[in-house]
């Protein structure tokens, strides 16, 4: 297999649409089938946000598709994983180095990824809005199946239900008046000024963080798939808070 780390197009967050050429197509130790390309735009599971979906064909065979089910990053590359819809004998012959490929991203799920991702980060800036921003974020789950942010420290058992309450108002008005969502990837001393003064220790310091910066709110440091605009979550429910062991869990669902 070719080492050659993969080109992360999909930092262009609308792009659902490119082009790529094959670097090679195996069978994995897992026992499932994958591509590796030179670039692509399918967002590998990570972050706390799932892979995309789609299809890749190949330029001069259109008919030829591979169904893309899952997408991993490890060491730098993406290894799409799926199979090949409808093969013919010899299907493989096809899938050689060098093949030009077209890559097409599920629009309907990279949306509803990039929906949860963002309502999880529009969550950490309300969580400061509503007097919680002692609260170190954590973990983010931002699944369709019970979407969460973990955060370290805890929430008195008399406040859980007024905060949960003032959480979901506050993530709701910030919806409603809405705000561009901005992606630059910076030097460090350029991005944590964009992030209010510092970034958290796992960013190494002679690195460029990409930042992503929703309205007039501090940046954070992120990886993933967003929205346009703030408006574009449309709606949020708090559905849980809850404090255990010195960590707090906010639950969230999204309106459609």
């Amino acid at each position: 297999m070719d080492a050659h780390p993969t080109k992360l197009d999909y930092y262009d967050m609308w792009r659902l649409q490119s082009n790529s050429t094959l670097l090679s197509y195996f069978q994995a130790e897992n026992g499932r089938f994958a591509l590796v390309l030179d670039s692509t735009i399918f967002h590998p599971q990570g972050g706390g946000q799932p892979s995309d979906t789609g299809f890749i064909a190949i330029s001069a065979d259109p008919d030829f598709k591979f169904v893309v089910n899952d997408a991993r990053s490890k060491d730098g590359i993406v290894f799409h994983y799926g199979f090949v819809e409808n093969p013919c004998e010899g299907f493989e012959s096809k899938l050689k180095k060098g093949v030009e490929v077209l890559l097409y991203v599920d629009e309907l799920r990279r949306k509803l990824n990039s929906r949860l991702h963002s309502a999880g980060h529009l969550l950490d800036i309300c969580m400061k809005n509503v007097g919680l921003g002692y609260l170190e974020p954590g973990k983010g789950y931002h699944f369709p199946d019970g979407p969460f942010v973990e955060y370290k420290g805890s929430v008195p058992h008399c406040e859980i239900q007024s905060k949960q309450k003032e959480l979901e108002l506050e993530t709701n008005k910030l919806i409603s008046r809405g705000g561009k969502v901005s992606v630059a990837i910076l030097p460090y001393n350029e991005a944590s000024e964009l992030c209010g003064g510092c970034l958290p220790d796992y960013i190494p310091k002679e690195s460029t963080p990409r930042i992503v910066k929703l309205g007039d709110n501090p940046g954070c440091p992120c990886g993933g798939t967003h929205v346009h605009d703030v408006s574009e979550i449309l709606s949020m429910k708090v559905s849980q808070m809850r404090t255990k062991k010195g960590m707090t869990k906010v639950f969230y669902t999204l309106g459609s």
